[in-house]
């Protein structure tokens, strides 16, 4: 098995957005990037590797959120960078299947949101918006799509600021638009970045000697805006500016990244993924400002024997635990159950306790999740994703852990249905079929 990952240089992360904001293609890059797949899958065409069921490929739209695991070297284009493990969860952005972003948020530690360059917020926006909300998952923004035509930068912030009450502030300048998308400017290193237009972002852009004197001025300004709201989080560094003092690239990362980890800033970055334009350098954003399981709140639970409320660190060391998010049948495999682990380590094999039913589950198997593809693993320690195989007795929300410290985390609630259906099959075969297949249903 190969070496774990120390915590500090994990992410686990979600990309959510409205129906057709370019999610999936998003993800579908990253994993391109990473090099976890060859070969980028197109959602028009059926062939997105995160969107596997055939009512997926044929209608091109998520259905079920699918979880994969991919390895990033930050920063990008550096030969000696450090190596980041990003475990993300792509989420449906249609309103029918609200219930797989409410399960996904619950367990992720930051998520990516994904706005239209041309219609800016959108319902469903708004709708996932307040499940990161409510979860206090950290957020921020990717305007993608700006190759399109009508494509505003300025127009989606401030639909951001307007529809969601979001502190929205760039952390780019787009260079050209619509079909003109040529460049980025890193609004915190103030440097200037040129997609190079005969490689199609086969390569990281390459960095200018200055930046363009018709940028230079919204550049600046754009970057005091920056630089003002992280100072909001950093009184040292609000000092250096009002001494008029150097301030540091990374003492703006460090500061920015305060405002992130604490849900009351959202930085927000452009791009075009479906031109493989601006994806790498939101990567880097995932490694630099999204929280590490480290740097969220310990998770709270309530000891079934005693009632008091107790928490579990992030520590690979501290007693089991983990939360059932979702439940998959798998054709060869059998019922999936996906856990998230919060503390200590699991190995395949080893027996624990479902601490909301009190009912022992072996762990038959450890699997670790690319879509619909599996790799078995040993264990999964603190931080983990995965799978796993052979549990009978737990469903969507119930909390696995070791039997000598029970705890029982927070489940998951789900909307209300809001319509009620009858289905009649028409033979006794397919009653029985049916019946399967509603409890196959319920279970998830």
């Amino acid at each position: 098995m190969a070496k774990k990952t120390p915590l500090q240089d994990t992410r686990n992360i979600g990309i959510m957005a409205h129906i057709d904001a370019g999610k999936t293609t998003t993800t579908e890059r990253i994993l391109y990037y990473t090099g976890k797949t060859h070969k980028i899958g197109e959602v028009h065409e059926g062939a997105a590797t995160m969107d596997w069921m055939i009512q997926e490929q044929e209608r091109g739209v998520t259905i079920t959120s699918a979880a994969t695991t991919c390895f990033w070297n930050y920063p990008s284009g550096a030969k000696d960078g450090h190596t980041y493990k990003i475990q993300i969860i792509d989420t449906p952005g249609h309103v029918d299947f609200t219930s797989e972003v409410e399960r996904s948020l619950r367990v992720l530690d930051g998520t990516v949101a994904v706005f239209d360059a041309v219609a800016g917020v959108q319902p469903q926006s708004e709708t996932v918006w307040r499940q990161a909300k409510r979860y206090n998952v950290p957020t921020i923004a990717y305007i993608n799509k700006y190759d399109r035509v009508g494509a505003d930068f300025k127009h989606a912030i401030q639909t951001m600021k307007d529809r969601l009450g979001a502190n929205a502030v760039a952390a780019q300048l787009p260079m050209g638009s619509e079909d003109q998308f040529w460049g980025l400017i890193d609004l915190v290193t103030v440097e200037a970045w040129d997609f190079k237009a005969d490689d199609k972002g086969m390569t990281y852009p390459e960095k200018m000697d200055a930046i363009p004197e018709d940028y230079l001025a919204e550049a600046e300004e754009l970057h005091q805006e920056l630089l003002d709201a992280a100072a909001d989080f950093d009184e040292e560094l609000m000092e250096l500016i009002l001494m008029e003092e150097e301030v540091t690239v990374e003492q703006i990362r460090a500061a920015l990244r305060k405002g992130v980890l604490s849900t009351e800033l959202n930085l927000v970055y452009v791009g075009s993924s479906y031109k493989n334009k601006g994806v790498q350098e939101l990567l880097d954003a995932v490694v630099e400002y999204l929280p590490s399981p480290l740097d969220v709140p310990a998770i709270v639970g309530v000891n079934p024997d005693t009632d008091e409320e107790e928490t579990r660190e992030a520590d690979n060391k501290a007693p089991f635990s983990a939360l059932a998010f979702k439940i998959m049948t798998d054709p060869y495999v059998g019922k999936l159950t996906y856990l998230r682990c919060y503390s200590g380590r699991l190995d395949a094999g080893s027996y624990v306790i479902n601490s909301v039913n009190g009912k022992k589950e072996r762990i038959g198997r450890l699997l670790e999740m690319h879509s619909n593809e599996q790799h078995d693993i040993d264990y999964i320690s603190a931080g983990d994703i995965c799978a796993a195989v052979g549990l009978k007795n737990t469903t969507t929300g119930e909390t696995l852990c070791d039997e000598d410290h029970p705890i029982i985390l927070e489940s998951i609630e789900f909307a209300e249905p809001v319509i009620d259906i009858a289905v009649e099959p028409k033979t006794k075969a397919e009653q029985d079929k049916m019946g399967a297949a509603l409890q196959r249903l319920a279970e998830e």
